[in-house]
């Protein structure tokens, strides 16, 4: 059924429970923020994901898009948000309830069964609420989203290094397991022998004895092979036991087959979307995970779209999907300057934009425009941040739409982050005075022709 009213609508008073606005500071920022937030239209957006008879009442939703709020604006997991709300008035507030509660208010697990009802496009929801209210607090102006930066960043899943042995021995336990599930005999698992070749493989390859080592490794996937053949023997005459393993079998026949100049190569088990990427880092030469577009506000480092692309794209075939999902998420029209690094070169992008590749040589340039192309190194420490604080830089959501859902998310943390730093209480005066030095100090800029860089105040 539909969720349930938030506990701080309620009109009716309780003598035996204490208030929320009795306890905490009003001039809290989590406090200013959820007054700012239109919490009702989280409840018609995400309504056509509810029944309207079956099952019985959902939880409230701010409840389940303030949790998730704070998961990743704090960096925590399902359990410790849960845990760490029973702790804080401020966080019960922010969620919506209306007396200090003492127990958890849901199951960690529900947040997980959430994310998957709501999908892609219920969590985009989230990121465009988090823009609305920078634009109604007024960190964002119109001509905020004349200037955007652009760029790809890489999502690591959280997986184990991938090596040919861990994959054979991982899928030949998986089938071992599913067989006896199902109460298939098999000729032989493998168990004991498979244990003991994964050992081998570790010590050789540390003891830097590499044919040795490739030797066991071949051995490992000889088990594989050879309990995938029995599997298929004994299900070849049962329509449901086919279609049960159909999908493993699928799987270790790739993990068998594939060599070290493979295409499609699976990387992990129970994740096999994931992707060999190679960014150019000298620290870190290979992440295995799947790309992600980031659009951002070039003056204020606000965040307008986050997208997760599958399947390894060059980074240029990545920019028009990217802008409209800003433009989608903004609601409004990207039609001034977007400012991308080289690897955007032959992009895809055919809008009303105009796209400016940075790194390139700007002797001639007018000083508004080198003063951009400049700023579009802010994107950088804005993905670290993104990756740091806000559970980017190892997803643990499961599948093609966790790794969707968490991009997102991660850009709403991010975003949040921004709001709450702008809510706290500030000095009247000197707020005064440092917007009227920013604009006086953005209005002559221009005309210093004599600076090499643009001047930032405070």
């Amino acid at each position: 059924m539909r969720p349930q009213s938030s506990a701080n609508e309620e009109k009716q008073a309780d003598m035996f429970r204490v208030e929320l606005e009795g306890l905490i500071n009003p001039n809290h920022p989590l406090v200013a923020l959820s007054r700012r937030i239109a919490w009702s239209g989280f409840d018609e957006a995400l309504a056509p994901y509810y029944h309207d008879e079956m099952g019985r009442p959902a939880i409230p939703t701010r409840m389940m898009v303030g949790l998730h709020y704070l998961k990743y604006t704090y960096d925590l997991s399902d359990e410790e948000v849960v845990l760490r709300w029973v702790e804080n008035p401020y966080w019960q507030y922010f969620c919506g309830a209306k007396w200090f509660e003492y127990e958890l208010p849901i199951e960690p697990s529900s947040m997980s069964r959430w994310r998957q009802r709501i999908g892609e496009d219920g969590v985009e929801q989230m990121l465009a609420e988090t823009i609305a209210v920078g634009v109604r607090t007024k960190q964002l102006r119109e001509k905020s989203f004349e200037k955007l930066n652009v760029d790809t960043t890489v999502q690591e899943k959280a997986i184990a290094f991938p090596t040919d042995a861990k994959l054979s021995y991982r899928m030949r336990e998986r089938l071992v397991r599913k067989a006896q599930k199902h109460g298939i005999v098999l000729r032989q698992s493998y168990v004991r022998k498979a244990r003991e070749a994964l050992i081998k493989v570790g010590r050789y390859g540390h003891a830097q004895q590499y044919q040795r080592m490739h030797r066991w490794t071949r051995r490992l996937r000889r088990y594989l092979g050879r309990v995938m053949r029995d599997i298929e023997r004994k299900t070849s005459q049962d329509a449901r036991l086919r279609e049960v393993f159909s999908e493993d079998l699928a799987l270790a026949k790739r993990i068998y087959e594939q060599k070290r100049d493979s295409t499609n190569k699976v990387y992990s088990v129970h994740a096999p979307e994931v992707e060999c990427i190679s960014k150019g880092k000298a620290h870190k030469r290979y992440e295995f995970g799947n790309k992600v577009g980031i659009v951002s506000t070039s003056r204020e480092g606000f965040i307008l779209g986050a997208k997760a692309f599958h399947g390894n794209p060059y980074d240029g075939h990545t920019l028009k999907e990217t802008l409209e999902q800003a433009e989608r998420l903004s609601g409004r029209r990207v039609a001034g300057d977007v400012f991308v690094d080289r690897g955007y070169r032959k992009h895809n992008y055919d809008g009303g934009a105009t796209v400016h590749l940075t790194g390139g040589r700007m002797r001639g340039m007018p000083w508004s425009l080198k003063r951009w192309l400049r700023r579009h190194a802010a994107i950088e420490p804005l993905i670290g941040h993104i990756k740091a604080d806000g559970r980017m830089e190892r997803n643990y959501l499961l599948g093609v739409l966790g790794d969707r859902v968490n991009a997102i998310l991660s850009a709403c943390g991010q975003n949040m982050r921004l709001l709450l730093r702008a809510a706290l209480p500030q000095n009247t005066f000197l707020s005064l005075l440092r917007w009227w030095i920013s604009r006086f100090v953005e209005s002559i800029t221009p005309d210093l022709r004599i600076l090499n860089r643009p001047i930032y105040l405070f």
